[in-house]
């Protein structure tokens, strides 16, 4: 079987769950990495078999290389626009970490240079993969729960509080140089956890009728900012032009799971993990009655269903600048 040949910019934490992905398909296969890290280099290389030849410590070699069909860039938040525009400049499909880009000014950027482009450039939302969403999607558009009124959707973790032996809760020290913290690196629990949220809900809102995203009214703000300048606790409300509301959460002090509601003029579908999947389910409520309509087997790598699906892209041919 013929095999999509990738490339790995960057070795972050989340890099060893996303290079994992790789031994639950067959159309796709990790070739090489790029890190300025040596000592990272010959880890994650005796982990994951990559040969020497495909080892490089800069990350400009690795775009030179003709075998690389597609890119995965997992940098800091703040690095991805440069990274982007020098991949897509040597021809290279791309698949970014999330958020794409630090701001809405760099996005506009690359659509508008490269939009034209025969390319696949997308972010790394995985959960928007997996069964369960487009479960999840299928049920939308058949009209299971009617007409879309409004869904709320959440993301967040208490990593800012550790509890004592007394069982009181202490706040722990925020580390400035903790990309999650720094604003300057793309810190702030909008841009590391609401782009779940968010992205969930352009999506759903747009399912059976095609909205304007410039359209979009914002209300109900509630944004909590920490000592270093990037926000710790966030809340939004979202109205598209077609009526349907979204409230989304995003935290990095409170515990809010990773749960979404969607509700529709004849009932409401919940998953209670809507991220990562463990355990994949969809539970439907209507009419006094709920229902669990989707439960399956979990695939061992949920990254998998991303490479799969980005890979079948690119040895069918089908190619765009944006997946949408």
């Amino acid at each position: 079987m013929q095999k999509v040949n990738w490339g790995i910019i960057g070795l972050g934490s989340i890099v060893h769950q996303f290079a994992s992905g790789f031994n639950h398909v067959a159309n796709a296969k990790l070739l090489a990495i790029a890190s300025r890290n040596n000592y990272k280099i010959n880890k994650f290389k005796n982990n994951f078999e990559i040969t020497q030849n495909f080892c490089f410590s800069d990350y400009e070699s690795l775009l030179e290389n003709n075998d690389i069909d597609i890119v995965y860039i997992a940098l800091p938040t703040f690095l991805h626009y440069e990274w982007i525009v020098k991949s897509l400049n040597a021809s290279k499909n791309v698949l970014v970490e999330k958020p794409a880009t630090i701001n809405s000014y760099e996005i506009e950027k690359i659509k508008k240079k490269y939009y034209k482009e025969k390319f696949i450039f997308t972010e790394a939302f995985m959960y928007l993969y997996h069964p369960q969403i487009k479960k999840l999607f299928e049920l939308i558009k058949s009209g299971e729960i009617g007409e879309l009124i409004f869904m709320e959707s959440f993301f967040g973790k208490d990593i800012l509080n550790k509890k004592s032996i007394f069982g009181f809760k202490k706040k722990k020290k925020i580390n400035p140089k903790n990309r999650i913290f720094n604003k300057d690196m793309g810190g702030g629990a909008i841009l590391d956890l609401g782009c779940y949220p968010v992205s969930l809900s352009t999506f759903v809102a747009s399912i059976n009728k095609k909205v304007s995203f410039e359209k979009i009214e914002i209300f109900n703000k509630n944004i909590d900012i920490g000592p270093t300048d990037v926000d710790i606790d966030s809340y939004v409300n979202f109205k598209f032009e077609n009526g349907f509301i979204s409230r989304i959460g995003a935290s990095f002090c409170k515990n809010l799971g990773h749960k979404t509601q969607i509700f529709g003029k004849k009932g409401k579908l919940i998953i209670e993990d809507t991220w990562t999947a463990n355990p994949p389910k969809i539970i439907l409520k209507k009419e006094n009655k709920e229902e669990i309509i989707f439960d399956f087997d979990f695939r061992e790598n949920i990254y998998s269903y991303e490479i799969e699906s980005l890979s079948d892209l690119i040895l069918n041919g089908k190619k765009k600048i944006f997946l949408d």
